[in-house]
């Protein structure tokens, strides 16, 4: 937290180009009344929800699945799921941070969607090997680093979707909205994997959360002008 508060303060403040809202009223409802006069904004809206599911998804259950479904211990998991995965995150989103300033838009969030989906899929190739200490860091390693990256070509894309008047306003509204997959898949990856329910086996879970970011990555190409348009946007 000390490394934000200090980078914040060390930062310069933008020069204002609009006046501050006088009312709750114009402080919310204005930046949410442009955003939906946007053409396409529902599907933007629902490319929020989507585009992060299936990565989502998978994290949700990871750790129950190290220590209940592969029988790694509670110290496998502190070292390699924890904190390791910790260190692979910043990597992968150092290094899609890096990218994203050669990359377009559209093609960063495709290439890092494709590969945080492709990850979750190591999961599954780990929970049909079964306790295996270089899979189980391979398979940790790559979807926290994949998901690195395709996070730092999401909060690119959340930051390219807001309007330069209703920077604060819409940035909260868009990554709250965001954040609704993920509440929700934890009650449902539960409910997927009891036996009391669906009962599905770790190997079909994960590859379940493989098929979940497809639609994502499906509507995302369907949209690929829109994307592509926030760019010249930005150069502007």
């Amino acid at each position: 937290m000390g490394v934000g508060i200090l980078a914040t303060l060390a930062g310069r403040e933008p020069p204002l180009t609009a006046p501050a809202p006088r009312s709750m009223r114009e402080a919310y409802a204005a930046p949410l009344r442009e955003f939906l006069s946007r053409r396409g904004a529902l599907w933007l809206l629902l490319l929020l929800v989507l585009y992060k599911l299936g990565d989502a998804f998978a994290f949700s259950l990871s750790t129950a699945f190290l220590l209940r479904g592969a029988g790694f211990s509670l110290a496998d998991v502190a070292y390699v799921n924890k904190g390791m995965a910790i260190v692979a995150t910043i990597a992968g989103a150092l290094l899609g941070g890096a990218l994203m300033v050669r990359l377009r838009l559209f093609t960063a969030l495709m290439a890092f969607g494709i590969l945080q989906a492709v990850a979750t899929l190591s999961f599954m190739a780990l929970a049909l090997a079964g306790k295996s200490y270089p899979l189980m860091v391979v398979a940790v390693g790559l979807e926290n680093f994949t998901s690195g990256m395709g996070t730092a070509a999401f909060v690119a894309l959340l930051m390219a979707l807001c309007d330069h008047r209703f920077t604060a306003a819409q940035y909260a509204l868009l990554s709250a909205l965001s954040a609704v997959g993920r509440v929700y898949v934890g009650p449902l990856a539960g409910y997927a994997t009891d036996p009391r329910h669906l009962g599905m086996s770790w190997p079909s879970f994960f590859f379940t959360t493989f098929l979940l970011a497809l639609p994502g990555l499906a509507l995302l190409a369907w949209m690929r002008r829109p994307i592509e348009a926030l760019d010249s946007r930005q150069e502007k």
